[in-house]
Parts: structure tokens; sequence; C-alpha cells
């Protein structure tokens, strides 16, 4: 048997390294992320609750693209954040090598997904400021299903080629990650295999991954603004604006962190620099989302309460 695959197939897992190596410091961080985590779960649990309990709400396409951002974003914290409250708690922090490709899988499954879904939904708003006459039209139950279908379709796919990719590498050295999660670049750096080829491909695949809705982010809300300002009324504006802000705030701290995060050769990451950035999109933003778009919205508002009357009707008898 060759060298690189009888230590490949005697590789038992890695070791991650987690946000801190001090006992106090991980104490402390506990209740705050387990917090944070809860209350991501909820409050997106809630903006799917809403939306599918609501007729009106679930065939709005603003609000079907968002019940399916909150389902990523739920699974998006979920594979990550139990995993680092275990080794914050209990010092567990080994991971089988199966276990770690699995959370790869849904990292990146998860990850792509809020990517598109967040590019399905400046199309709606595109539709919805420029082209007013075919809004209904175009955007219709089935063309919003069809691109969510799309969106959650190519993010598995993409999802299956880093796990194909990667398991092709040999594991002879060093176990240990240095993050809380196993994320690609570190996994990388850590194969004694020559990963340059697959590094470049990968690299390639996922700039255009990441970067092509971003691409139809940025030219659908350049239509947006053109429009907008040829809106004689100054009301006029600032209600097509508002209509966006939700989405161009999600938009700005999902690519803020991501794009500086990744789009970079394995060998240029900082281990510190790549925990904070990925505290900001697994943990952070999922938890902002849904308060980002129910805290200004009349229509979410609306919704809460009649649950909440239903609720409480269902509770007295």
């Amino acid at each position: 048997m060759e060298k690189g695959k009888e230590n490949q197939t005697n590789f038992a897992g890695f070791i991650l390294l987690g946000l801190s190596s001090s006992p106090e410091f991980q104490i402390l961080l506990f209740p705050i992320f387990l917090s944070l985590y809860l209350l991501s779960l909820l409050g997106n649990l809630v903006i799917i609750l809403l939306i599918y309990s609501n007729s009106n709400l679930f065939h709005t396409p603003m609000y079907f693209f968002l019940s399916h951002l909150s389902l990523a974003d739920i699974g998006f914290s979920s594979n990550t954040v139990p995993k680092m409250l275990q080794i914050l708690v209990s010092q567990i922090n080994t991971i089988s090598y199966s276990g770690c490709l699995a959370q790869m899988f849904f990292f990146v499954v998860f990850c792509t997904t809020d990517n598109f879904l967040l590019a399905c939904m400046a199309y709606d708003r595109y539709m919805a400021i420029c082209r007013p006459l075919r809004y209904t039209t175009i955007m219709s139950y089935r063309r919003c299903l069809m691109l969510a279908a799309v969106s959650w379709l190519l993010s598995f796919s993409q999802g299956l080629l880093y796990v194909f990719t990667l398991s092709r590498f040999s594991f002879c050295g060093s176990r240990e990650i240095p993050h809380f999660f196993c994320d690609l670049h570190p996994l990388l750096k850590l194969s004694c295999s020559d990963t340059s080829s697959a590094e470049m491909l990968l690299i390639i695949e996922g700039t255009a991954t990441m970067l092509g809705p971003l691409v139809l982010i940025l030219l659908s809300y350049m239509f947006i603004v053109s429009k907008v300002f040829k809106v004689p009324s100054a009301s006029g504006k600032y209600k097509a604006f508002s209509t966006c802000s939700a989405h161009l705030t999600t938009v700005a701290l999902f690519y803020g962190t991501l794009i500086g995060t990744y789009i970079r050769p394995s060998s240029t990451y900082s281990g510190s620099r790549l925990k904070v950035a990925s505290i900001f999109y697994t943990v952070i933003t999922p938890t902002l989302n849904p308060f980002i778009y129910s805290l200004r919205n009349s229509e979410m508002h609306g919704a809460l309460k009649r649950l909440v009357r239903i609720w409480f009707r269902g509770n007295r008898v």
C-alpha cells in the first residue's frame, strides 16, 4: 500500500482548537454564544412560522424567499455553533474524519444557499420597483418556487464537489485545526498531499459562485437607484428605498466578512482573523436577520399580532 493511502486509512479525525485555549475565557464565552444561538433559532423559527401561517405573506415573493433564508440561517448556525459550545463547556474538541467532512458539506450548502437567496431577493426588489406592471406575472409563486429549488440544488452540488475534492487528500501530519469548525482552508493546510491544483479549482469555482450572485445584486440596485431618483416626490423615494433597506443591510453583513475571508489562497490565512470573521456569518448575521426584517415591517408586526391573538384564544378554550 502506498504511504499516502496508508496514512489516510489510519487517520482517525481532527482536533478543533476552538476559540480560545484559556479555560476562564471559555467559561465566559459559553453563555454569550449559547444566548446568541438560542436567539437565532427563536427569531428565525418565528419568521418561518409567521410566513407559513399567513397565506398573504407566503405568496408574496419577498417573504417566500425570506422564509427560505431563515431556514438556511438555522442550518448555518446549527451546523457549527453546537460543536463550538461543546468545546467551550466540556473541552471535548475532537471530531471524526467523516463528521468533519459532513460539517464542511453542510457549511458550504447553507452558506451558498444564503448567497443565492440574497440574489433572488435583489431580483425581486428590482422587478417590484423597476417593472411594477409585469411584477405579478413574472414573480409568480411557480417562478419563486423554481428559483428557491435551483438555489438549494446548486448549493448541494457545490457541497458535494468540496467534499469529493477534500476526500481525495491524505492527512499524515498534525490533526489540529485552529478553528471552531471544519473549514475548507484550514483543512487544506493540514493535508500532506499536493493541493495546489484542487485549491485553484475551488478558489475559481467558489469565487464565481460568490461573486456571480453579488454582481446580480449590485446590478439590480444600480437599476433600482436609477429608477428611484426619477421619482419626483421625496416620500416616494423614501418608500421605495425603505423596501430595500433590510435586504441591503443583510447583504452588507453577509458579504462584508465572507469575501475578505475566502477569496484568497489558503496559505495567507490567519487563524485568529478567520475565527472572528466566521463568528460574524455563522452567529451574528443569523441572529440579526430576523430583527432586521421584522423591526420596521408592518406586515410582519400584523402577522405576529394575529398569531398571538390566535394562541391566546386557543389557551383560553
